[in-house]
């Protein structure tokens, strides 16, 4: 940018504000409802944590290299623009046929089963829970779990589905004989049919591998050719997923830079919070406006699960293509001597020298771990009690909703509580809320836990705020800040979705959040103990100093330039009325 340009601050901001909001939105349609899509693919939490894990790493390590690299060379632009459109192309790849073909499930579109609830989960669907069957007949069933799906081996057990109790009102026993002999032959064929399904599915794998010992391939596709089809998909997934991740990690991170830059240049870099607000309202509109937009379609074009989340990958995919004339416009500076001497290395540095900052980078990574279990398999688990899309939207809108609360209660709060006790609240209330998500019971019911974001999330991100003011030197709050928005917290989420995927696949999703819960509060005990006993490194202020050296100045040096004011005023008065007198004398 040359000196000679004109800087329209309020362009800027316009400009700044639809960026943000659209690109907020589009992610919002689609991450929340990505394990989801996972699970739908067949994989098991274990997969789904592991593939979480290698995304938040690369966020970690990719992010601030990009950025640092867009700048060196001055291709911020762009990197955006490029990242807008390869993050919605390669994200299309994922579009895979699910394991066991789940997603040729019908689902129901009656709108009666939103309001009452009671609409179950289609992902635990067994051929045998698929049968037609008489409003008074029980069919005891063996539901199959999700995540272990993969080559059939061994068929059901033919005695064990053909002589199912059935129990009948008194009213209808002449209808028994007939109840029984429909099930028995519609149960025999379907049996027959996963007979052949495995038949045929254990022929290829041999043929498969029969023809690459003939060939004597090597290699991956070799070795990705024997595997089962789960873990063929889950490879996959993993490689696209990454690939992915690389294209939309710089996004953030460069337009950040390039926009605060612009408005630190027209002396308006404290205006450039306002993005953030605009992109928690695109969050809050894409979650709730693809659960609603998922929920509201025709029973002819959302027949399958595959369709229903194809919806969520084309929304993002349709506001990344509106982000991007916005991206070619968006005001972006290079400044090249800023931010050597205050760069993230800088923020670490800071943070690592003073003890109350470490614990707080510590709770941090505690508070990544425990978003990494909500972010994952909260859905999963309301899934598990019958939520739709509808009621997860809702459910996630409201929450972020809640955390925008907080901000407006910090004056009252900060005048009660000092900011380590709030963070101490914060993560306790988050906590709270994970333990309450492990007794759910019904579509609406993670609705009331979600209010506690104010407490959680708002209360958590305020703390540290004012922490990063309190470290930080002049110039380096934000990079002070990202250490703990972006290092310690993708730093968590990593850990937390490798660990968690683990934990859930060995003891259910129901243990997960409670241990993760019972983790978060056991060291929120311990935290107050901690900041008590940590020494407090108090930080000169340089500019207060210099503000109270010139008002002691000022206040020192105002009575001499009064009475020498004063005199000379008496003296100009004395002047002019000794004139006055002899004109009037004359």
């Amino acid at each position: 940018m040359r000196r000679t340009t004109q800087i329209d601050v309020k362009r800027a901001l316009v400009l700044t504000a639809t960026f943000s909001f659209l690109c907020c939105c589009s992610k919002a349609c689609l991450l929340p409802f990505l394990t989801l899509y996972f699970r739908q693919l067949g994989l098991s939490p274990s997969m789904t944590g592991i593939v979480m894990a290698i995304k938040h790493s690369v966020t970690l390590v990719w992010s601030p290299a990009a950025g640092l690299l867009s700048k060196r060379y001055n291709k911020r632009r762009l990197v955006i623009n490029c990242s807008l459109v390869f993050s919605a192309v390669v994200l299309l790849l994922l579009l895979l046929p699910s394991v066991g073909k789940l997603g040729a499930q019908s689902s129901t579109c009656n709108t009666s089963d939103l309001s009452s609830g009671s609409g179950q989960s289609q992902l635990n669907v067994t051929p045998s829970q698929t049968l037609p069957t008489h409003t008074n007949l029980v069919i005891p069933t063996s539901p199959v779990s999700e995540w272990r799906l993969g080559p059939v081996t061994t068929p059901p057990n033919r005695n064990d589905t053909e002589h199912s109790e059935v129990p009948v009102s008194q009213g209808n026993l002449s209808e028994v004989p007939i109840i029984n002999q429909t099930v028995a032959s519609v149960q025999h064929s379907t049996i027959s049919s996963l007979e052949n399904a495995a038949r045929n599915k254990r022929s290829a794998i041999t043929s498969d591998r029969f023809e690459d010992q003939q060939k004597g391939s090597s290699g991956f596709l070799a070795t990705l050719k024997e595997m089962d089809i789960q873990n063929q998909l889950f490879y996959l997934t993993l490689i696209i997923v990454l690939v992915w991740e690389f294209a939309s990690a710089p996004l953030e991170w460069t337009a950040d830079d390039g926009l605060y830059e612009y408005l630190d240049y027209a002396d308006a870099s404290d205006r450039h919070g306002s993005a953030d607000v605009w992109g928690l309202l695109g969050a809050v509109c894409g979650v709730g406006g693809a659960g609603l937009v998922v929920a509201q379609l025709n029973c002819h074009v959302a027949a399958t699960r595959a369709s229903r989340s194809a919806v969520h990958f084309y929304s993002y995919a349709g506001l990344a293509a509106l982000a991007l004339p916005v991206g070619v416009y968006l005001p972006l500076y290079l400044n090249r001597k800023r931010d050597r001497a205050n760069g993230l290395l800088k923020g670490v540095q800071l943070v690592h020298g003073s003890p109350h900052a470490l614990l707080c980078a510590f709770t941090i990574v505690l508070v990544g771990v425990v978003n990494s279990a909500v972010e994952n398999f909260l859905l999963w688990q309301m899934e598990d009690h019958g939520s739709t899309e509808l009621h997860m939207g809702l459910s996630l809108a409201l929450s972020l909703l809640s955390q925008a609360v907080f901000p407006l209660l910090a004056g009252r709060v900060s005048k009660l509580l000092s900011p380590g006790r709030v963070l101490v609240i914060g993560a306790a209330s988050l906590g709270l809320q994970c333990f309450y998500y492990s007794f759910l019971w019904g579509p609406w019911a993670a609705l009331p836990a979600q209010v506690l974001g104010t407490l959680s999330s708002g209360a958590v991100w305020w703390a540290v705020r004012i922490q990063c003011e309190d470290i930080a030197t002049p110039g380096a709050e934000r990079s002070v800040r990202r250490v703990y928005s972006s290092l310690c917290l993708h730093l968590g989420s990593g850990l937390g979705s490798f660990a968690g995927g683990f934990v859930a696949q060995r003891f259910g999703m129901t243990w997960l959040f409670r241990g993760v819960a019972i983790g978060i509060m056991a060291w929120c005990v311990c935290l107050p103990f901690l900041q008590w006993k940590a020494p407090r490194q108090r930080r000169i202020n340089y500019s207060r100093l210099l503000a109270a050296d010139a008002s002691e100045a000022s206040d020192s040096e105002s009575e001499p330039e009064r009475d020498w004011l004063d005199k000379a005023m008496e003296d100009d008065r004395g002047n002019n009325n000794y004139e006055r007198r002899i004109r009037h004398q004359n």
